[in-house]
Order: structure tokens, then sequence, then C-alpha cells
């Protein structure tokens, strides 16, 4: 077994089935959520679209509120203004050109306002259960502490995974780093001594942390 390989399986059976974190009913609602949660936490996201989606629900409903009135019903997560501005655009877009449903291919998703490669990523991968890898955050981090990529680059970085992740692993990688992330190998503090994966990782062990 590969060093990478057994970074995968111990994830795996450490996180058990990797999920999204962010609340959903529908495939629009879950765009939604994914357009808002850029520079947001899944917690604020889930604040703000519990309220919103208990009333509004499709496309429709949300045209119904205009630019403003969902900006003052986001207004607690990052960039909301420009947020606000993009789900009215897309959801015009999915009413006029795709019958209101999410479409379930690249191009497509990434001709919407506000979507871009990792957010189409997202979707894809949730909604569809396509094997593509969205590099967020968190999975640009470890993907540099674990030695997977040195690109520093979405793009690049996700090249770089689709290189070397086991085919058996590309559906849930992406949720598998993210989670890891977020609970464990955190940003400015991460927790090491209980990480199931110190043995291998090169952070552990680079003598960056001091």
């Amino acid at each position: 077994m590969t060093r990478v390989e057994e970074i995968c399986k111990r994830l795996k059976t450490s996180i058990g089935e990797p999920k999204t974190e962010l609340g959903y009913f529908s495939d629009y609602m879950f765009l939604v959520a994914v357009v808002l949660s850029a520079q947001t936490t899944d917690v604020q996201v889930n604040k703000v679209t519990a309220d919103l989606f208990a009333v509004h629900k499709t496309p429709d409903d949300i045209l119904k509120l205009g630019t403003e009135g969902l900006a003052a019903k986001i207004c607690s997560v990052g960039l909301y203004k420009s947020k606000a501005k993009h789900i009215i655009e897309l959801s015009r877009m999915l009413k006029s050109k795709f019958n209101s449903k999410v479409p379930n291919s690249q191009e497509d998703l990434e001709s919407l306002p506000g979507v871009g490669r990792k957010t189409a990523n997202v979707v894809l991968n949730t909604l569809f259960g396509a094997p593509v890898i969205a590099v967020d955050t968190h999975v640009l981090r470890l993907s540099e502490r674990l030695g997977f990529s040195a690109a520093g680059d979405p793009l690049k970085t996700e090249s770089d995974l689709e290189k070397i992740i086991p085919a058996e692993y590309k559906k849930d990688v992406s949720n598998l780093l993210v989670l890891h992330g977020r609970y464990v190998c955190k940003a400015k503090k991460p927790e090491c001594g209980r990480c199931v994966l110190a043995d291998l990782c090169e952070y552990e062990h680079s003598g960056i942390k001091s």
C-alpha cells in the first residue's frame, strides 16, 4: 500500500461516511448554500439558510425577493451583497435555461453566475456522485502539509490530487480532507497529538511548527 493510499484509508476509517455539513433539502437549496459558503463557515451558512429556505424554496421564490430583499436575509454571511446578486442571476438563469433544475455538467454549472470550478465540483460530487475533487482552503492546506501538492494554487492542486489519489477514494477525498482540516489539522493550531496521520505527515516532522 502506498503512503497516499494509507492516508486515505486512515481518514476514511477515522471519519467514516464523509458528507457535507451544509444543510439542504433540494438540489437548488444546496447550490445556493454552496455559493453562500465562500469565505463563510458552514455553521453560519446553515443559520442563514434555515430561515431563508423555510419560506423561499425555489428559484421563483428567491426571484420574488429581488437582490435587495435577498441581501437583507443573508447579510450575516461574508460578501453578502455580491452573493445576493449572483444568486438572483443564477436563479433567473436556472429558470430560463435549465427548467429550474441544477445542471449536472461542469460546463453548465460554471456558466451560472457566482459558480466557479470549486463550487461546481462540490455540486457535482455531492448531488451527482461524481468522483471530482473540490479544492477549498482546507484541501489546499492539507495537500501542502501532507506533501500531496506544493502548487499553492487550487487548480494546480486539483490536478496534482487527480494524479495521486486512488480511484476508490476520489469521490470522498475532498470531504475527508475538509473534515480533517476543520476539526484536527486546523490552520493555526493543528492538533497533531490526536491526528491519525501524524506518523505520515510531512508537516508534523518538518520543524515548521516550531
